[in-house]
């Protein structure tokens, strides 16, 4: 049996860094079906889970592979499985399951370019709204962004943790330049690495009420096989997990699965600052865009231009309240973003007018170089 958690300094992929932070997080059961340019995840997963006691399953499809881990996180086993762009797709329905049904997991999706096929080889961030809206109905999703496979390896445990604490399917919108991109990554030792786990069912297992909301909105968890009674059912369900086709239970069921998102935005939503203090040009990015605007903001600045970064860590929920604060003090906002603008119809119904907004963005495949970021600064000056 070798060491879940491979401590040290390495030179690895981002899609490597991945699959090590699921590791380090506990996940002991990964089902996936290969896709460009995720299945590196799978592949070095696959092969490190038996060496710390875990499971791997090659699925026949995506929506098979989303249903293996819905199924071994219901068995207590933390879980994940990694795609891109057309198997993000058809992961959707069983994403909406997980939120209705409230079983933690981890979704990582490297995004390519698409729609469609797409370019299977090149990169984009043109999934970002699906990730919010994808499944039908309303409810509400956690989405993180990592700038590089450093990141990414903290992110793939932080997302665990989020999962565990809230019981939702977490996202990672990571994309194949930073998937593929090999740098230094530096994993810890594993008594620096904090992790949650779901909280738990106790009490008489005859009077177990699955669904009822604890003191942060957030029901224990049951696991099966241990003897508690309990239904899990996609439809609308009361505290018992029973059907209960009446708008007023679908009210107290979706004030539930949307308000343990809602009431904790302050303990979930993660954003970092780069020169910020005295911008007057204030760049939003996140992943791998974010890259190129640090750059762009360091050659705006040795040009007298006062630009700064606010970079989305957390995408989803989205950091509302911060950007209506950066609208009232900036001069103007640029949302960067490989895609036609998915972030930025965000970023514009927050600012509301208050001051002018521009996008530098792309369909894909390649990424957006400083020098068009810093054309865009100077428009806006």
């Amino acid at each position: 049996m070798k060491p879940a958690v491979l401590s040290g300094v390495h030179f690895i992929t981002g899609d490597v860094a991945c699959a090590e932070g699921a590791l380090a997080a506990g996940c002991r059961f990964f089902g996936a079906y290969p896709i460009t340019p995720a299945t590196e995840i799978a592949e070095h997963i696959a092969g490190r889970l038996p060496e710390v006691g875990g499971t791997f399953i090659q699925m026949e499809d995506e929506i098979a592979a989303i249903a293996s881990i819905l199924g071994a996180s219901s068995a207590g086993v933390k879980s994940m499985t990694a795609t891109s762009g057309p198997g993000f797709s058809l992961m959707m329905e069983n994403i909406g399951l997980a939120a209705c049904t409230e079983i933690p997991c981890v979704i990582v999706d490297v995004q390519r370019a698409g729609p469609s096929t797409g370019l299977p080889t090149q990169g984009a961030q043109g999934d970002m709204m699906q990730a919010r809206w994808g499944s039908h109905g309303d409810y509400k999703i956690i989405a993180l962004s990592p700038i590089s496979p450093q990141e990414i390896f903290y992110q793939t445990i932080l997302a665990f943790n989020l999962s565990e604490t809230y019981r939702v399917p977490v996202l990672i919108m990571t994309d194949e330049i930073i998937g593929h991109l090999s740098e230094r990554v530096v994993i810890p030792d594993e008594s620096e690495i904090k992790l949650v786990s779901r909280p738990r069912a106790k009490g008489r297992k005859d009077r177990f009420l699955p669904f009822e909301p604890g003191p942060n909105g957030v029901a224990p968890m049951a696991i099966a096989g241990e003897g508690y009674n309990i239904h899990v059912t996609g439809l609308t369900h009361n505290e018992k997990g029973y059907p209960d086709m009446t708008v007023e239970c679908q009210k107290q069921m979706m004030a539930r699965l949307t308000g343990k998102i809602q009431n904790n935005l302050d303990d979930i939503i993660k954003t970092e600052g780069y020169m910020l203090d005295d911008a007057e040009i204030i760049i939003i990015s996140y992943g791998v865009s974010a890259r190129t605007c640090h750059t762009a903001v360091d050659e705006a600045r040795s040009q007298g231009i006062k630009a700064g970064l606010f970079r989305l860590i957390t995408v989803w929920p989205f950091p509302e309240d911060q950007i209506c604060r950066l609208a009232e003090r900036a001069k103007a906002l640029i949302t960067v973003e490989i895609n036609l603008g998915q972030i930025h119809l965000e970023v514009e119904r927050c600012v509301k007018d208050k001051v002018p907004t521009y996008l530098v963005g792309h369909v894909g495949g390649t990424i957006i170089t400083p020098e068009r970021v810093i054309e865009t600064i100077k428009e806006a000056t």
